[in-house]
């Protein structure tokens, strides 16, 4: 029976997550209501509300579940790695991007931004930063491994590399969800020159 509830608990949350998306995307995060996303997910207002006491919980919920979707992606290219380190890097990071407006437009993406650097020790602010933490331990994982194979300097650090080329892919991504008009092959383009670059500098000599 527990699991039974568990499942219907994790198929009720998938369903609020999922109508709040489609409704974010369709009117704006601030005209839709809790109530509205309860209706659209055929729930209850009152279980929405046992699940998520804000719409910013929401929001942080559909960032949570992106990353874990990317992360989950992004395993298969870090246990077998292309042997070109730029490409093992772009090959990672494009997914990352390829996958960042599936539930999320650039306005919500604003927002959850916003809403995290506004109140840093919120608790919104501190589970929005273990996210990016999440991603950044990943980026160092792919380092490593091109490092055991021989591709990368095995005297550099993985983890202070990892966080470099997060902040820059990072940076870029925040450059890109503030460009409206701005297309996402430009982000490519964008994180392909540096992550060329990066590569030059790491290669095993």
């Amino acid at each position: 029976m527990t699991g039974l509830r568990e499942r219907q608990k994790a198929d009720r949350t998938r369903r609020i997550l999922e109508a709040a998306s489609t409704q974010f995307r369709a009117q704006g995060y601030d005209p839709v209501r809790i109530e509205d996303i309860a209706a659209a997910a055929d729930v209850s207002a009152g279980t929405c509300y046992n699940y998520f006491s804000t719409k910013g919980d929401i929001l942080l919920a559909i960032v949570s579940m992106e990353v874990e979707e990317v992360i989950d992606a992004g395993r298969a290219v870090v246990a077998d790695p292309p042997a070109d380190v730029a490409i093992a890097l772009d090959r990672l990071i494009r997914n990352y991007y390829d996958h960042s407006l599936q539930y999320l437009s650039k306005e919500l993406w604003r927002r959850a931004v916003a809403l995290s650097v506004e109140a840093p020790e919120t608790p919104f602010s501190q589970r929005y930063l273990a996210l990016d933490s999440r991603l950044t331990e990943q980026v160092s994982d792919l380092v490593a491994a091109l490092q055991a194979r021989g591709q990368i300097r095995r005297d550099l650090d993985s983890s202070v590399l990892g966080g470099i080329i997060f902040a820059q892919l990072n940076q870029a991504f925040i450059e890109f969800v503030k460009a409206e008009a701005m297309p996402l092959e430009d982000l490519h383009r964008i994180n392909q020159r540096a992550t060329d670059q990066l590569a030059l500098l790491m290669a095993a000599r």
